[in-house]
């Protein structure tokens, strides 16, 4: 059988490498030895590590005012054919130039600046699609970001960026050497030690230097835990210090006055304006960093959505700014803000704080998903707290509530001068820069936003819908500051609170700030809206309310148990009927589903397999709104988003039919959905804006930092704990952007002695070993006709070696090398995974995984080039992982048993794709060897169940032999979802 798939170029090397990488392109620059998947992994490195600019980057705009560029004589100037007289030309006498000019006093706006053009339904809203051919960007024609000087003064285009202060190469300051940071690194980071380990430690080193003849004062390390923190506070960046403010009530008291009206509740931070400058100037985001506000066109001219600066708030804001003359040119600087309370321990003390993030709309959401110094700790607010007596009294109501908006005000005050009048910061590029601030979206949960947005729980942040409105027919008028001022001035507190939903008593922070209306920065949550809401909370809730109603409590029982383990028990771990094949990253849960707390990530582990799980056990609609719902989830066309939030909400009707929501949906989380598809219109991709970024901070912001302290007057010791981790990262960045970081320590230091390690791991065995081991007698034939396939891989003309003879194909009869893993790396932008759209994926080939059961993980191989996503490529599984030599070149190679497609189109209900184990005529399975550089990614296969019920005692690890058909999996991760749809 003829296979196009089965010749693919081969690449010369001198020695094998230790592992396989699926990578068959290589960096042409001199000096590395890089090898990618794809053009595009290549651009994204010669962009990031050579600094050569990608042919799809996106340009710069030209710099504002054009009048300091310097005028280029004309070579051969053309005579003017008839010129025109000047009529009654009038002299100017002696002309004075102006002193001291004055600004502007109100200036008007500027008419017919640029607008967001109307949103075009089929829009990529998250680059789920890549880099399409021919993106084009129009940039903002006034915030443009010129570079500059210190003293304002602009520079012409091609100007190098003014250098920093100049520091010698192996300048380590305040460490003395390379080894002593990375070790306070390690030390204070990494593994967080105690103070006594540290003396311990230190001890127990400078005692073996000793025994091996250093003398003590040539001993480069730190003397104590003393020291190390001393080096650590000594770092030149990323200084910010903690200060704090205190706040108290201050209304009228009554005779029996409460507590919490006489007690002063400290907030500390640290300077608003200090951190903005260390982000700013941080070089590590120079190649992830928007400078203007701009909008990116397809090769269709549709607009695409992908990064905050992208998105039509930006340039909004930008168009407000402009109107002021002398904030042209400079950069836009959105602050983004984010809070959430979190509990540091359930069992002693005072357990709650309650931090507040920063980051900046300029990175790009990549960058901000991964923190990367994107998101720094801001501050601490204080929480009131009373008896239970006064818990709901609504003068405690209001000061806490008023308590939260006064201190954020005052936590940026510091920054409030810069929102009208640019300053001159440096920014990652190294150029200086004019920069004006804005307030930003803030990220936060759902009862925070009610708090933020000064509306009443339950009520719609965005939108002034009934109260729990979750019908998305009930449409409220969209909220501003305007409009609620206006409502405040004209009705009571009663008629607000109860028609209107609105907090009247309450001053958002946003007043004190200009341009900032809190309604407009109410940002999407996918966390707590999407994933732990509308998925956990709701659909799988109404499963099993379903299965109550329509089977009974005990027979609903055994099914959940049955798509527990179908769901959850999919791994070696598994010991259930029902469970799925392995997959790089997929969570396992040996004991189903039945846990206290679910955590953002097992909701999202389980959305990914949920839906085959309830194949069989629940009707065909319940299916379909569990597939529009997931569709919603991982779409990247705006117009598609909305058809498939359509569908949700028309399938989702099953439930109310059958009683399981008898009065309706009256869902704050399920309502929220319906202002999505404008939110990603304001703010771009709403990954970038989600709260499991601050909930993720938590750990190493607050979490971490409270383990580490004494428990007594925690706060403090939590604030230098986080300012010393500051300040090695920020030292981290410096060395790297100045290229004393280049590998890891001690290859370094082997490099420098002379000395050279060998990092083979590949094991030899002969083709008849190999034959055994995995039962392929046919593997030495195999092999004979991969040879022949590669030798004639320049012959359109040429048959497959699987159609010719035997005897026509080369022998080979040499030794193999045998591997166990391979690493696919290939471009993925719409996966949060990977830093610069690269995701790295291991893919596994191992008889004895971890010493227990096999492991033969699936893979995609490319079919047809020529048609698109899944059609063009074929399923197939691994069997063995091996590499050769034959004459001089080298072969990466893969035993692998082929799957094919039934039906030409998805399952009509779950919309995946359906595969099955291909055979030969003889009923024997197809196998072949095939070149490595075929395989995309790894494929995730999940059994079709049905409505029987499994035996418990089915082994995992045969499942492909075990069920005739499976579908693949799209859900698995975004990239699979774009490929496999």
């Amino acid at each position: 059988m003829t296979r196009p798939y089965d010749r693919f170029a081969h690449r010369e090397v001198v020695d094998p490498p230790s592992s396989f990488s699926l990578r068959k392109i290589p960096c042409r620059s001199p000096g590395c030895d890089r090898w990618f998947c794809n053009n595009a992994g290549l651009t994204k490195h010669m962009r990031s590590k050579h600094r050569i600019p990608l042919l799809q980057a996106r340009p710069i705009p030209t710099p504002w005012p054009i009048e300091d560029l310097d005028p280029q004589p004309i070579d051969n100037p053309q005579p003017i054919d008839n010129p025109q007289p000047i009529d009654n030309p009038q002299p100017i006498d002696n002309p004075q130039p102006i002193d001291n000019p004055q600004p502007i006093d109100n200036p008007q706006p500027i008419d017919n600046l640029p607008n967001s053009p109307p949103p075009d339904l089929n829009i990529p809203a998250d680059g789920l699609g890549g880099v399409s051919e021919g993106p084009e960007w129009e940039f903002h024609p006034y915030l443009c970001a010129t570079p500059c000087d210190e003293n304002h003064v602009y520079l012409p285009p091609g100007t190098l960026p003014t250098p920093p202060p100049v520091r010698a190469p192996d300048d380590w300051t305040p460490y003395r050497n390379r080894v002593e940071f990375e070790l306070a690194e390690f030390l204070y980071q990494k593994v967080q030690m105690s103070g006594n380990d540290i003396n311990v430690l230190s001890q127990l080193w400078r005692a073996s230097l000793i025994n091996h003849g250093v003398p003590p004062d040539k001993i480069d390390l730190f003397d104590s835990c003393d020291s190390l923190y001393t080096t650590i506070d000594a770092t030149p960046f990323g200084d910010a210090v903690w200060q704090g403010f205190s706040l108290s009530y201050n209304g009228p008291r009554p005779d029996n006055t409460p507590e919490w009206m006489t007690t002063t509740y400290d907030v500390w931070h640290r300077d608003a304006r200090q951190l903005l400058h260390n982000m700013l100037a941080n070089p590590d985001f120079d190649d992830e960093f928007d400078y203007v506000p701009f909008h990116e066109f397809d090769a269709q001219k549709r607009r695409r959505w992908r990064d905050f600066m992208s998105g039509d708030w930006a340039w909004k804001e930008a168009n407000t700014i402009s109107n002021n003359p002398e904030t042209h040119s400079a950069m836009l600087v959105p602050i983004i803000l984010g809070s959430d309370k979190t509990t540091v321990s359930v069992a002693t003390g005072h357990n709650e704080y309650y931090p507040v993030y920063m980051s900046i709309g300029n990175v790009r959401n990549n960058v901000r998903r991964a923190h990367r110094n994107a998101v720094v700790l801001l501050g601490f607010l204080a929480i009131p707290k009373t008896d239970k007596w006064h818990a709901d009294d609504n003068e405690f109501r209001k000061f806490r509530q008023q308590l939260f908006h006064s201190s954020l005000a005052q936590m940026l005050s510091s920054v409030c001068p810069a929102m009208s009048t640019p300053e001159v910061t440096r920014t990652p590029d190294g150029h200086f820069r004019r920069v004006i601030y804005s307030i930003g979206p803030y990220i936060a949960d759902s009862p925070e936003q009610s708090l933020l947005a000064c509306t009443v729980g339950g009520w719609c942040p965005c939108c002034t819908a009934p109260l729990r409105a979750g019908d998305p027919s009930i449409s409220g008028e969209r909220r501003s500051q305007g409009l609620t001022n206006a409502l405040i001035n004209a009705l009571d507190e009663r008629l607000l609170w109860y028609q209107y939903g609105i907090v009247g008593y309450v001053m958002p922070f946003t007043s004190e700030f200009p341009r900032a209306d809190i309604y407009e920065l109410v940002a999407p949550d996918i966390l707590h809206q999407v994933i732990k809401g509308t998925f956990k909370d709701h659909l799988v809730t109404w499963v099993g309310e379903y299965l109550n109603l329509t089977c009974g409590k005990t027979y609903a029982k055994t099914i959940l148990d049955d798509i527990d383990r179908h769901a959850h028990r999919p791994i070696l771990f598994c010991s259930g009927s029902r469970w799925h094949l392995q997959f790089p990253g997929l969570r396992c849960f040996p004991q189903g589903r039945g846990f206290k707390q679910w955590t953002g990530d097992d909701s999202k582990a389980l959305m990914k397999v949920y839906l085959p799980a309830l194949e069989g056990h629940l009707p065909a609609d319940v299916i379909r709104a569990f597939r529009a719902f997931l569709d919603f989830c991982y779409l990247d066309m705006l117009g598609l988003v909305q058809d498939a939030l359509d569908r949700f909400h028309h399938f989702r009707l099953i439930f109310q039919a059958i009683g399981v929501r008898p009065n309706g949906f009256t869902l704050p989380q399920q309502h929220s959905l319906c202002h999505y598809r404008q939110l990603i219109c304001l703010f771009s991709a709403p990954n970038g804006l989600c709260s499991s970024i601050t909930e993720s901070k938590h750990i190493k912001a607050v979490k971490e930092p409270w383990r580490r302290s004494n428990r007594c007057n925690a706060l403090g010791q939590m604030l230098v704990i986080n300012q010393r981790l500051d300040k090695l990262a920020a030292s981290r960045s410096y060395f790297e952007s100045k290229g004393m970081i280049k590998s890891v320590v001690l290859a370094d230091s082997c490099e420098r002695a002379g000395l050279f390690g060998n990092d083979e791991r590949g094991y030899l065995s002969s083709v008849t070993e190999l034959a055994g081991i995995f039962h392929q007698p046919d593997l030495q034939a195999l092999i004979h006709r991969f040879l022949f396939d590669q030798l004639h891989l320049d012959n359109p003309n040429a048959p497959a070696g699987s159609d010719v003879p035997l005897s026509w194909c080369p022998r080979f009869n040499s030794k193999v090398s045998v591997y166990h893993t391979a690493t696919a790396i290939f471009y993925s932008p719409s996966d949060p995974s990977g830093i610069r759209g690269m995701r790295s994926e291991c893919i596994r080939c191992n008889p004895r995984w971890r010493k227990r059961t096999p492991r033969f993980d699936t893979t995609f191989v490319q079919r047809d080039p020529s048609r698109p996503g899944v059609r063009g490529f074929d399923v197939v599984r691994l069997r063995a992982l091996f590499s050769f030599v034959w004459e001089d070149k080298y072969y990466p190679c893969a035993l692998i048993r082929w799957f094919a497609h039934v039906g030409d189109v998805p399952d009509e209900v779950t919309g995946l794709w359906v595969v099955q184990p291909e055979t030969n005529t003889d009923g024997t399975p197809a196998v072949a060897v095939i070149h490595l550089d075929s395989v995309l990614r790894g494929a995730h296969l999940l059994p079709i169940f049905g409505d029987s019920f499994m035996p418990i005692d089915l082994s995992p690890h045969n499942s492909l032999d075990a069920f005739e058909t499976h579908y693949i999996n799209k859900y698995i991760d975004y990239h699979a979802f774009e490929f496999a749809s």
